[in-house]
């Protein structure tokens, strides 16, 4: 089957033009959505579509609307205008969050086991105890995320790189056919986040799950993701690599990698919203929802949504 995404926009909203051919399942469609909160909009007129086994980046200045763009996928928000829509496909405990850890999630006193298998409570229902099944999949996720040792460890006393895979583990037990992390490697010294790097393409590669990931590193994103979104104050892009590659923005950055041989670093004067600095308000609005949901809310995977 082929799919065109359409990117269309407002005249005073310019749009960078992608075309994406896909042969394989959508997952979640966002179909002419604007997002905010209080009725202020902070992203319009939003269109892609995310198939199975998508690998793609989501990749902004802070406060571009990158975590407003997460918490909508996720049922968190409702989109002021259009709509994101959750495929009957994906079923209710289909879907895994990582979210950004918080200084009161680092110290959280339990052991790894016990924090892996709170994935699983979404599915408990009335339950009051994990089933044997539940308890098998928690291993195995430690297993394959190479922390099956730690698994009657506390969580607060691990390094952040262990956290991190703790919390991964604890992600996989929700999910089988969609993972989301908002920027996963976030204070993870360079060999830890890229063992994180590696250990989300193998997920994505051998078990199929379709990986979202919020990040700051377009070197990696160019590297290893299968589809890369740019999201500016007045202007978004949705496509393959390659595609971003000829875009203007795509551009400077392959021109910037070449001539010094660094990775590729955000301009924001190009790309993304420079006066975003001089006006915090929506960067606290965030702030403020993340702080209500709190920990257990922004971890627990949602109701099932059907178009």
């Amino acid at each position: 089957m082929k799919h065109e995404t359409d990117l269309s926009a407002p005249s005073n909203f310019s749009v960078v033009s992608a075309h994406i051919h896909a042969t394989k399942e959508p997952m979640l469609i966002c179909k002419d959505a604007t997002l905010g909160y209080e009725h202020q909009p902070v992203l319009k007129h939003l269109n892609f579509t995310i198939h199975a086994k998508d690998y793609i980046c989501i990749i902004g200045e802070n406060g571009s609307g990158k975590s407003t763009l997460v918490k909508s996928m996720l049922g968190l928000i409702k989109p002021l205008g259009g709509s994101v829509s959750i495929c009957a496909c994906v079923k209710r405990g289909s879907i895994g969050y990582l979210p950004q850890q918080t200084k009161a999630q680092r110290s959280f006193p339990a052991t790894v086991m016990e924090v892996v298998c709170s994935g699983f409570l979404s599915r408990c229902g009335f339950r009051p105890f994990y089933n044997k099944q539940e308890k098998q999949q928690a291993l195995a996720s430690l297993d394959k995320l190479g922390i099956l040792h730690l698994k009657d460890r506390c969580y607060r006393e691990l390094s952040g790189g262990q956290q991190q895979r703790v919390l991964l583990a604890r992600a996989l037990c929700a999910a089988n056919k969609l993972l989301i992390l908002d920027e996963p490697v976030t204070g993870l010294d360079p060999m830890a986040a890229s063992e994180l790097y590696q250990l989300l393409k193998k997920i994505n590669e051998e078990d199929g799950i379709a990986v979202v990931m919020v990040t700051h590193d377009m070197h990696h994103a160019l590297q290893q993701a299968k589809k890369i979104m740019v999201i500016a104050s007045d202007h978004y892009f949705f496509g393959t690599k390659a595609e971003f590659l000829q875009t203007k923005e795509g551009t400077i950055f392959a021109k910037q990698s070449k001539e010094t041989g660094e990775k590729p670093k955000l301009d924001p004067t190009t790309v993304y919203d420079a006066s975003y600095r001089a006006n915090p308000t929506r960067q606290e609005q965030e702030q403020k929802e993340d702080e209500a949901l709190g920990p257990t809310q922004m971890t627990q995977p949602y109701e099932e949504k059907k178009p």
